[in-house]
């Protein structure tokens, strides 16, 4: 592809991600209001978020199969259409249902099945298109698309929480049907040799990659859904502390959000520059980012009176998540052919979901014992998945001068898939 269409196409897919990080993030500034509008308890309220996450996660290794035997496109655009129209029947039970709770829920679930075909797929899209260099930095702005929809989301809904408590629902809609259409049209596809193959076949083939690189393949995806599993905590804990203690609200709430978030959006985009084919550096830089989140949440057990300085250690520790991130991307979305990407990246995505899904309740239950429990308990969680991360994830320097890319990044090559662009 050519350097202009290198990037529109990393632009279309990186506005995927961009787009489902909106199905969580633009409702967190609105929770407290939604808790009191619906009357409901603050652990039913967080079930907005956990009932999208969860059945993504479940749903994302089908879409993964799927995406690998057919086609990427006819598994991303469906499904962003079907994340709009869950969006669809949340607001509109919002707007006409008296006591629209049940079916909001609901309504969350279809978005979160919907969900589980746009992100992970496109990450493996990516993966199939570049190789190399161009496969990290492709994957660093994926990240970073990621990670921007989680800045705009907190100041878009505050925005739109002031129009009503459940407009932030139609965003959904207005921005997935524009996005489906230009993935449709104007982002290629790299057909696979295997698109036909069974799935006993498909299971199969998948079994010399669990055999031989299952170990740091798993420590990958806990490192994956520990980075989800505090931001989104975090964000939660945020959200309702900045309104009830602090009495910020409204767009200023939403500003204060998204600071800790741009600070990780870029550094996402940074780290994927940086990283190009160094695998060893990725290793150090996720073994370096759970030290920083886990530094940040430990010391904010002492500093949780001043909001300014909680927000300061949060966007502090986002520096170590915009590290960890691009990094895992690149390890993972290597470590295969390109036949079973898409399974690959979505177990990954599935296990971010889940880890999302965590993230609230989770910490909801924790704050009820103390902050001081809750943020020692998170900060450990870190470290040892920083400790994890130094002991099991061994990379290997890849040569340099072949027209080909090994698509395995570890000890052992994976069986001789090569991918090639």
């Amino acid at each position: 592809m050519k350097k202009r269409s290198n990037w529109s196409v990393i632009t279309f897919l990186s506005l995927v991600p961009l787009l489902m990080v909106l199905g969580n993030s633009v409702l967190i500034p609105g929770m407290p209001e939604m808790q009191n509008e619906m009357h409901v308890t603050k652990f039913q309220v967080s079930l907005i978020i956990t009932l999208f996450s969860v059945p993504a996660g479940i749903v994302i290794p089908f879409a993964g199969f799927l995406s690998d035997r057919y086609s990427r496109r006819w598994i991303v655009v469906p499904s962003l259409l079907l994340f709009g129209a869950g969006g669809i029947a949340a607001g509109l039970a919002g707007w006409f249902i008296p006591h629209p709770y049940t079916t909001i829920l609901i309504a969350r679930v279809v978005q979160g099945i919907g969900a589980s075909g746009t992100a992970p797929i496109a990450m493996a899209w990516l993966g199939d298109l570049f190789s190399g260099s161009q496969r990290s930095q492709a994957l660093g702005v994926n990240e970073a698309g990621n990670a921007l929809g989680k800045v705009v989301s907190p100041v878009l809904g505050a925005a739109v929480f002031l129009i009503s408590w459940y407009a932030a629902f139609f965003i959904f809609p207005i921005l997935c049907i524009p996005l489906a259409a230009a993935v449709w049209w104007l982002i290629p596809e790299k057909k696979t040799s295997q698109s036909k193959q069974t799935v006993l076949n498909y299971i199969k083939s998948l079994g010399p990659v669990v055999k031989r690189e299952g170990r740091w393949l798993s420590v990958a995806y806990l490192s994956g859904a520990a980075a989800l599993f505090n931001l989104f905590g975090v964000l939660f804990y945020l959200s309702d502390l900045l309104e009830n203690k602090y009495q910020i609200d409204g767009i200023r709430k939403g500003l204060v959000l998204a600071i800790p978030l741009l600070v990780l959006s870029v550094t996402s985009l940074v780290t994927g520059s940086l990283i190009k084919k160094r695998k060893k550096l990725m290793k150090w830089l996720m073994v370096s980012g759970f030290a920083i989140l886990g530094a940040a949440l430990l010391t904010a057990v002492w500093l949780t009176s001043n909001a300014w300085v909680l927000v300061a250690l949060m966007s502090f520790g986002a520096i170590g998540t915009g590290v960890i991130l691009p990094s895992l991307n690149t390890l993972i979305t290597s470590a295969v052919s390109q036949e079973q990407r898409g399974m690959v990246t979505s177990w990954y995505g599935s296990v971010r979901f889940l880890g999302v899904a965590a993230g609230p309740p989770v910490y909801t239950w924790l704050l009820s014992f103390s902050s001081g429990v809750m943020f020692i308990s998170v900060a450990v969680f870190a470290f040892v998945c920083g400790l994890l991360s130094l002991v099991l994830i061994h990379p290997k320097t890849q040569g340099s001068g072949s027209s080909e890319e090994r698509s395995v990044p570890m000890k052992r090559s994976i069986g001789r898939h090569r991918a090639r662009v």
